[in-house]
């Protein structure tokens, strides 16, 4: 299989409706251990129910914000794994009060925290895991066309996932001496908890569906397939990019 011998992370899930959750099923229906983050207790109870029964599957808790949980992560993740392949990002959020209304009414508190969360939490993420990374290993994090379009409801986050995309090129100029990739996973709006924060999320995904040039709907299976690539050998010339999934809306003009 495409990923077999292959071992890595994917933090967080929330629970079966995740993009991260698609992203490690796909890595572990390709072969791979799949090593998967909650944020804290109550979460890690409802992760544990999705992997009960499923040897590809270990849990582990990790809250981006607090510094001393992840360097308890680490000394886990080098105790269970030992060295890793591939590194899966997927973190964000912002309050809801800062994402409605007009952009320009943003405050402080949530402008800082969003992007502590959705943004500077891959770059520490990244210093911490590097000594586990093995060469060659893949890193990504997943954004949204609201980082170069103003997309209504999404406001501070569009800000944040810009500065996450401008992060992965940075991060990808930092590793690439070893071979590691980091890329960006940009799936169109997908019905998942953070999403549900963006107001009429329902009217957005019936005119994406509308609009793109692939008359399909697109998700977490696409999104996962998308990663596998990422994590596989095959995508071993690729760094620092953003591939969008969201059957093709982001290149329509209507």
């Amino acid at each position: 299989m495409l990923l077999k011998g292959k071992k890595g992370l994917v933090l967080n899930v929330t629970n079966k409706n995740s993009i991260g959750w698609g992203i490690a099923e796909a890595a572990a229906e390709y072969g791979a251990e799949v090593g998967i983050g909650a944020q804290n207790a109550d979460m890690t109870s409802r992760v544990q129910k999705l992997i009960d029964g499923n040897d590809a599957y270990k849990l582990f808790e990790i809250d981006f914000q607090d510094d001393a949980q992840m360097g308890v992560l680490v000394e886990q993740v080098k105790r269970t794994y030992g060295k890793i392949d591939f590194l899966v990002h997927a973190a964000a959020y912002a309050p809801r009060e800062d994402l409605q209304g007009r952009f320009i009414d943003t405050s402080r508190a949530g402008f800082s925290l969003a992007m502590e969360v959705s943004c500077y939490s891959l770059i520490t993420l990244c210093r911490a895991m590097e000594p586990l990374l093995n060469d060659d290993a893949s890193v990504m994090t997943l954004s949204y066309l609201g980082s170069t379009r103003a997309v209504d409801g999404y406001n501070v986050m569009g800000v944040a996932k810009a500065g996450l995309e401008s992060t992965v090129r940075y991060l990808a100029a930092d590793l690439g001496d070893r071979g590691i990739r980091v890329n960006t996973l940009s799936p169109g709006p997908v019905n998942t908890i953070s999403a549900r924060g963006v107001k009429d999320l329902a009217g957005i995904l019936e005119r994406v569906h509308e609009r793109a040039p692939l008359k399909r709907p697109y998700g977490q299976r696409e999104c996962g397939l998308n990663a596998v690539y990422l994590m596989s050998d095959l995508s071993l010339g690729v760094t620092g990019q953003l591939i969008y999934i969201d059957s093709g809306f982001n290149v329509s003009g209507r």
